[in-house]
Order: structure tokens, then sequence, then C-alpha cells
């Protein structure tokens, strides 16, 4: 497939293109900063580089333009946290992602998310909720904002096939083991790598099992 990567320039985004190009996709990226991405990437035929802010419709249509698929692991910077902006700006580039992806009738999304996007189907989890309820006290306005790309993605792409893809704390190992399912069913856990991350959404891309779901992924 042909397939659009934002927040390509993070440390999960990358492992996001190199999933994609091992498994024999050709790569969109679309970034503020194109120039950190790794000199690999950006020198790889199979991979086109678009610049551009999140709010730059003009620029973000051209991109998504001709796609087969919008893999994003746009979210708040963990270090950044306290100090992420006011006003949900991630939820609201999700909100103008989504009413391009519809008039280019670009349909599959998949999304990072985190527990703190509650789901019918969780159960409760004292770990999961001692993290949820440390990041909403500790970096509210990325609670906030994070909370807001849920609703977002549920409710202005619902004639999407999305997945928001929802990750506890996130680390850099090179473990792509992961069991997927929902917070306290007695299988998930509170951590899953970044690379794991990236393989399951190439996969679920490929297969579609977790359409307009809100899965959790965990290291086993």
């Amino acid at each position: 497939m042909h397939v659009l990567i934002l927040g390509a320039t993070g440390a999960a985004g990358v492992l996001l293109i190199q999933e994609a190009l091992l498994a024999s996709h050709t790569v969109v990226v679309y970034a503020r900063t194109p120039e950190k991405l790794p000199e690999e990437t950006k020198h790889d035929p199979r991979v086109t580089i678009h610049k551009g802010e999140l709010d730059d419709r003009e620029a973000l249509s051209s991109a998504i333009m001709g796609v087969d698929a919008v893999l994003s692991a746009l979210g708040p910077s963990v270090s950044r946290g306290p100090m992420h902006p006011k006003g949900t700006p991630l939820a609201r580039a999700y909100s103008l992602i989504i009413e391009l992806m519809k008039s280019h009738r670009v349909r599959r999304l998949l999304a990072l998310g985190t527990p703190s996007i509650t789901d019918p189907n969780d159960k409760f989890s004292l770990r999961i909720s001692i993290i949820v309820n440390g990041v909403a006290t500790l970096a509210r306005t990325a609670y906030e904002d994070v909370v807001a790309i849920g609703e977002t993605i549920r409710t202005q792409g619902n004639d999407l096939d999305w997945t928001i893809v929802r990750v506890p704390i996130l680390s850099g190992a090179n473990d792509k083991r992961f069991v997927v399912g929902y917070v306290g069913d007695g299988n998930t856990g509170i951590r899953v790598t970044r690379a794991g991350f990236a393989l399951f959404v190439v996969q679920e891309l490929e297969n579609n099992e977790w359409v307009k779901k809100a899965p959790l992924i965990t290291l086993p």
C-alpha cells in the first residue's frame, strides 16, 4: 500500500516507517521538521517527504492525496507533558486530517492513543488507573488533548475505518512482542515497546481485525 505516516520524526514514527518499508509499502512522510529523519530514510526512493504544519490545510491535503491509509504516531511529547499547549491542538489536527481523508476518499486510519481514551470493553485496573490519574494530574493539557483525540476520531471519523492503538508506558527496547486486548482483561500489562507498537500498526493495516475499535497493546 501507499501510506501516509504522521509523527514520523519521533521515536515511534521512525520505527513505523521502518516497519512499513519492511512490509513492502511505500511511504509518504508529512513532518514539520523532516530534517530530523534518519539519513537512510531521507534518501530512500520508497519515501516521499512533505514538509508542513498540522494546521496547514493545503500542504496536508497534498500529502494525503493518493494514499491508501494514514498511520499516525502523533501524541504529546512525554518530556514536555506538563508544558503541552492548551486548546487540544492535536485533536484539532485530527479534525482536519479526517476532513481531508474524506475529501480524498481515504478510509483507513490507525492512530496512536493511550488508556486515557477509555473504551466500553475496559475493566478496572489499579495499575492503569494510577498511570492515567497521574497523567491527568501532572500533565493536564496533554491528558485533555489525548481524550479529545479519541472523541474526535470516534465522532468525526464515523465514516472511516479507524483503529485507535492504545499504548500504556512506552519503552525503547527492541522487543517486538505484544498482546492485544483491553484494560483489565487479565492479559494486558502496563508497558509496550515502540517497536511493538510499530509492528502492530503495520500488521493491523493488512489484517483489519480491530476496525472501529480501540485495543490496548502491551508486552505479554
